[in-house]
């Protein structure tokens, strides 16, 4: 995230909350797609990690990015943290361990989400080569250990480092070592985003299998496929995984708010100044419990949606829906990733199919899926059946939902070109981790190091 709110609109009650989710309700007319990717970056004599500070530094490139494309500086401090574009048509933030991320702008099709997504890489390429720095597109760092890897000067990452471990094993790898690409859906209705919640929430699993692209850690394979899928096992279980009561019939914005309202908060920000408010739930804020503490306790909208934003579920719900399961991936995964969740969520037919094949999967059912998949990809099982078959099935499904948005290009082409990528990891049964693998058993001799060369943007 590039920029903390800070909205002053004070809080009074539980239905203010509710009222601002529900808020995101809009015309299907004007839905819109917003990506999200990130990179590590490193520097290509040595493949050593970029550091904030220097003349070749996370900094430098976010001062050149910000020279190449007028965007406003975010500051943080006296340190330059990211980059909004003035109309809210996307922004550039960095990452606890400098990992580079793009939030794309709120657009109309996947052929534009492709373009923004190639013309940000470019860009970024023009800055980096003069200070010799390339970009890594896979899930998680190959490389370098948890010291190894920089920290970024953000007063959010402070409060989030000294937390994590509190609260899971495995926060800190989270935060510093891996990446990802995520896509942001808009709703309807309510009853809308209770069908595509609950749909995508059942197969976020399925996204990570097919995505996974994090069998390294520290220059050997760490024994799964998705280390990253395996990190959010156990990052911080009260405020991210598959949350129970999506599952339910009559679930809606009420439900998300009381859940987020006992979520233990991070912060709150006051002239600028970040406050660790880690001791407290946001309901505890509510009813006073910063009284005394902080001398401008009282909450506000801004609170709410900063709040909002610390909460890591499989799938996010803000004022719109983030598909939060995938591994970061090369740049045909960055358009592959929301092609797939765009064909399955925004046309009906295909939501409805999607909802009807997961309806008999419960609860129990779907965190198992979720337990084994980190290590075993696409041959693990739901209601006993094998993944890759279910992959094949809700594949088709979005490739209905693509054709059926009949979105062309100049070519012709509809959305669907998108999905090639993941045809591809059907056609082989194999996903890019597994390929990996393989080259690491063969071509590369037992190395990490190509990896830095053959999936760099």
């Amino acid at each position: 995230m590039a920029r903390d709110t800070t909205d002053q609109t004070p809080l009074s009650s539980v239905t203010e909350l509710t009222d601002y989710l529900a808020g995101g309700c809009k015309a299907e007319a004007d839905f819109r797609i917003g990506t999200e990717h990130e990179k590590f970056a490193f520097f290509r004599e040595d493949n050593s990690p970029v550091p904030y500070y220097g003349d070749a530094s996370i900094s430098a490139l976010l001062t050149g990015m910000q020279a190449k494309l007028g965007w406003e500086p975010i500051m943080d401090g006296e340190n330059i943290i990211g980059l909004g574009e003035q109309h809210g048509m996307g922004a550039i933030s960095i990452e606890p361990g400098g990992q580079f991320e793009l939030s794309g702008a709120p657009l109309e099709n996947l052929h534009q989400t492709c373009k923004e997504s190639n013309q940000h890489l470019a860009t970024l390429r023009e800055v980096a080569e003069p200070m010799g720095i390339r970009f890594l597109g896979i899930g998680g760092s190959p490389l370098w250990s948890y010291d190894e890897t920089p920290r970024m000067p953000k007063s959010r990452y402070a409060i989030m480092t000294r937390y994590m471990p509190k609260v899971g094993t495995k926060g800190l790898d989270m935060m510093y070592r891996t990446c990802t690409i995520q896509v942001n859906l808009d709703f309807s209705s309510e009853a809308d985003m209770r069908r595509k919640m609950r749909v995508s929430m059942k197969l976020q699993s399925l996204a990570t299998a097919l995505f996974a692209s994090s069998p390294f850690t520290e220059g050997k394979p760490n024994g799964l496929l998705s280390w990253r899928g395996d990190i959010w096992r156990d990052t911080d279980n009260r405020r991210s995984g598959v949350l129970p009561f999506t599952f339910e019939a009559d679930f809606g914005f009420k439900d998300y708010v009381e859940w987020a309202l006992d979520v233990p908060m991070y912060f709150i920000v006051r002239d600028g100044k970040y406050h660790d408010c880690t001791h407290v739930t946001f309901r505890q804020f509510m009813n006073g419990a910063l009284k005394g503490e902080i001398a401008d306790w009282q909450p506000t909208m801004g609170d709410w949606t900063n709040h909002l934003s610390t909460l890591f579920p499989d799938v996010r719900l803000k004022r719109f829906l983030e598909m939060r399961g995938a591994d970061g991936g090369p740049w045909r995964r960055i358009c592959a990733l929301p092609a797939f969740w765009v064909g399955l969520l925004y046309d009906d037919e295909a939501l409805t199919a999607a909802d009807t094949l997961t309806a008999g999967w419960s609860f129990d059912e779907v965190i198992a899926l979720r337990d084994a998949v980190p290590a075993r990809g696409l041959t693990a099982e739901i209601a006993g059946k094998p993944l890759l078959g279910i992959a094949r099935e809700v594949l088709a499904i979005s490739r209905t939902g693509l054709k059926n948005r009949n979105r062309l290009n100049g070519e012709g082409q509809d959305e669907t070109v998108f999905l090639s990528s993941l045809d591809e990891v059907l056609a082989k049964k194999t996903t890019l981790a597994e390929d990996m693998l393989a080259l690491y058993n063969g071509r590369w001799g037992g190395s990490v190091l190509p990896v830095f060369e053959e999936y760099q943007y």
